[in-house]
């Protein structure tokens, strides 16, 4: 059955259908030989796909994974140097992508992927999926604060961040930590939002994407995700 190319792409593992479609628009991909354009649909049991020259195996059984990614690892796949990054955390065979990237001083959960389709849905930014943080800031904040955060902070560049859902739930020294709900996932966001409103930060954990939670999962530690965990995602 023909469906549409990116989709066939995504749904082998080759990444999200946003990146599918790039390697598309750069012409790395051919349908039968000719170079495929956005839109082309085709029929994987027929036509012959190649992406970068190689054919493009069928689609792998889907594999979800949770993981505590510890501070000082980087969430990629490669890097381009000596520093661990996320795939190397999980020792299974395959192609795993990084949903939800974290800065490699933050901490927390990532989930880790196959699925072309669901990453796509889950980092998509139209679909505004929650992201939950756990935040110690260096110090306590006030109302005005507080209230920067909930309504958006101009960021350097002159984007207004959208509004975070955002309370204090203990205090720390002279910090505090927060709770802190996005519907956005900017580089660096959490940090350049506390730089802004004279909230440094001094530790990001993860602890919720969607409805999947980091649970008790200790820093490197990994899991499959249970069948009900997948279906609430797919949601």
């Amino acid at each position: 059955m023909e469906e549409r190319l990116q989709k066939i792409m995504a749904h082998a593992g080759i990444g999200s259908r946003r990146a599918c479609e790039k390697l598309i628009e750069e012409g790395l991909v051919t349908v039968n030989g000719q170079r495929a354009a956005l839109g082309m649909k085709a029929d994987p049991d027929k036509d012959r796909i190649e992406v970068k020259g190689e054919p493009l195996h069928r689609a792998e059984s889907f594999v979800y994974i949770a993981l505590n990614k510890p501070r000082g690892v980087i969430s990629t796949v490669a890097s381009p140097d000596p520093r661990p990054t996320v795939r190397d955390l999980v020792n299974i065979p395959g192609r795993l992508y990084p949903v939800g990237r974290l800065d490699i001083e933050s901490e927390g959960l990532i989930l880790l992927t196959n699925d072309g389709e669901l990453a796509n849905r889950l980092s998509h930014p139209k679909f505004e999926h929650e992201k939950e943080y756990s935040v110690l800031v260096a110090s306590r904040p006030d109302e005005k604060q507080l209230a920067a955060w909930r309504n958006g902070v101009v960021l350097e560049d002159g984007y207004r961040t959208k509004p975070a859902r955002v309370q204090i739930t203990g205090a720390k020294g002279k910090g505090a930590w927060l709770k802190v709900i996005l519907k956005e996932g900017r580089k660096r966001q959490l940090r350049e939002m506390g730089r802004f409103t004279g909230l440094p930060i001094v530790k990001i954990t993860r602890v919720r994407i969607g409805s999947l939670r980091l649970g008790d999962l200790k820093p490197r530690q990994w899991r499959y995700l249970t069948p009900q965990e997948i279906a609430d995602l797919k949601k």
